[in-house]
């Protein structure tokens, strides 16, 4: 092998050695390094360690000392608390003792009272028993006599108080009746006595010639059979000259009868075919003037807006009368006079002038519907969107219904106005003032009574009595017994209201 070969091995196999010598020196520098840095960082998260437990155990003792400050803070709170609450209980206990003491007080107070009334009720009952022995020697009185006069004075008690009984059970029987009891009043009076009278239930048609009434009757009478048919009204064919006489309690289908025999006796052709259509005609012509006479009256008495069907209701009232007053004009006199109270008084002028435009729509249909006038309009307003303080204004107007507004009151007043001024209603002046003073006479016949005043033309009597005669129990007995007289020696149209009034003063003068 050559020298120089030799040589390459030698230092490769030098060289290799040197070179794993080298890296193992090397793996252990860098071992030792990797052992210093490990114990390097041990150190240090050692000493991370116990600085954390340092500062966790300072926390710890902190929150330790703030727990133990809210504990002792809250127990210082209950422990004043529980202070306060032994404060009020002895508070308390002071009060209670207090008051016991004043019961114990007013017991014994109550018992000394007790004494004191005994004694004195034997005391009272010793000089009852020296008044009784007095009474008997003063007035010689027996025991029996005595009794008599005692069972008197007992009865008199008893009647006193029966009386006072029967006016309260007087009372309650008029409570409990009393909306029935006006209704019956209403309706009979407005359909039997006052609301309609012979003139106004009766018309007259002139005849041209005595001949008419013959061709009025027709053969065997079907032609007036067939008009009082058509018409619903009785044709009444007497002895009067030149006239024929139609008599019915609805003034509207008088009218149309009128007017049909009018337009029959102008045309000549009176047979029942002929009959039907003048009929049908004169229905239509008084329908239109209806309805012209209610938008007349709204005009006038300043009311627009109504429904049509209230206007035509209304402008009925054209043909009805109470005793010989056109209802029409009544119901507009009553609105103005409403209005004019209304703006005195400051109430709601537009509710009082259309309540009293419409207060008596109900006597339109009132021969159609059940009920009085009153309830029949009010309802009838209501059906048709009427404000509500105009419908019950219709039907309280009567006080029917307990009037619970201003305006209500106005249209009651407006209405008397209106109906009761002189010269509104066919009554003389004469047998006006006789009525009034037939009332006064009645009443000023009876002992106690001091003065008399018939008011509201003689729908109303107010009595004034002596007090130092007659009682209250004797009052009611009064008002009673009057109304029994006036009922017995009077005719008057619907009803008259008996007041009697007792008044007791008492009047001294400091000087």
């Amino acid at each position: 092998m050559p020298e120089g070969t030799i040589l390459a091995i030698g230092v490769g196999l030098l060289g290799g050695l040197w070179g794993v010598l080298g890296g193992a020196i090397l793996q252990q520098r860098i071992t030792q390094r990797r052992i210093a840095a490990a114990e390097r960082s041990a150190a240090r998260i050692l000493s991370e360690a116990e600085r954390r437990q340092k500062e966790l155990l300072l926390d710890s003792k902190e929150e330790a000392l703030r727990v133990r400050q809210q504990a002792e803070a809250e127990l210082k709170d209950r422990r004043k608390e529980v202070q306060r609450l032994e404060r009020r209980i002895i508070q308390k206990e002071e009060t209670v003792d207090r008051k016991l003491d004043s019961m114990e007080q007013r017991q014994r107070n109550f018992q000394d009272k007790e004494a004191r009334l005994e004694e004195e009720r034997t005391s009272l009952q010793e000089l009852e028993d020296q008044r009784k022995q007095e009474l008997e020697r003063v007035s010689s009185l027996t025991v029996a006599e005595a009794k008599e006069l005692l069972l008197a004075q007992v009865d008199r008690e008893i009647r006193d108080e029966a009386n006072r009984r029967l006016r309260e059970s007087e009372q309650e029987v008029k409570d409990e009746s009393d909306k029935r009891a006006r209704k019956i009043i209403a309706v009979a009076m407005q359909r039997l006595t006052g609301d309609v009278t012979s003139d106004a239930t009766t018309s007259v048609v002139p005849l041209p010639s005595e001949d008419m009434k013959g061709r009025i009757i027709g053969r065997e009478g079907r032609n007036i059979r067939a008009l009082e048919h058509a018409t619903g009204v009785d044709v009444i064919i007497d002895d009067t000259p030149d006239a024929v006489t139609l008599s019915g309690f609805d003034p509207v289908r008088r009218e149309t009868a009128r007017v049909a025999m009018t337009k029959l006796l102008t045309d000549g052709r009176i047979h029942p075919a002929r009959i039907e259509e003048m009929v049908e005609k004169a229905r239509k012509e008084v329908e239109a003037s209806i309805k012209e006479a209610g938008e007349e009256a709204t005009i006038e008495a300043g009311c627009p807006g109504l429904h049509p069907e209230i206007i035509r209701t209304l402008g009925r009232l054209k043909y009805r009368y109470s005793y010989g007053q056109n209802q029409l004009k009544h119901a507009v006199e009553t609105a103005n006079l409403a209005a004019m109270i209304a703006h005195e008084l400051g109430a709601n002028v537009e509710v009082a002038r259309r309540g009293g435009l419409l207060h008596d729509l109900g006597k339109a249909i009132d021969h159609d519907v059940e009920g009085t006038h009153a309830m029949i309009g009010a309802e009838l307003a209501r059906r048709h969107n009427v404000h509500a303080g105009v419908a019950h204004c219709i039907e309280a107007h009567h006080e029917e219904v307990e009037p619970s507004s201003v305006e209500a009151v106005i249209t009651i007043v407006a209405d008397a106005i209106s109906g009761s001024r002189p010269g509104a209603r066919r009554e003389s002046l004469d047998q006006y003032l006789k009525r009034l003073e037939a009332l006064e006479e009645v009443a000023n016949a009876f002992p106690g009574v001091e003065k008399s005043f018939a008011i509201q033309a003689g729908r109303e009597i107010r009595i004034i009595v002596k007090p130092e005669e007659i009682d209250d129990l004797g009052a009611g007995r009064m008002a009673k017994e009057i109304s029994r007289k006036i009922e017995e020696s009077l005719d008057y149209p619907g009803q008259i209201k008996i007041t009697v009034i007792r008044e007791k003063r008492s009047v001294e003068y400091a000087k």
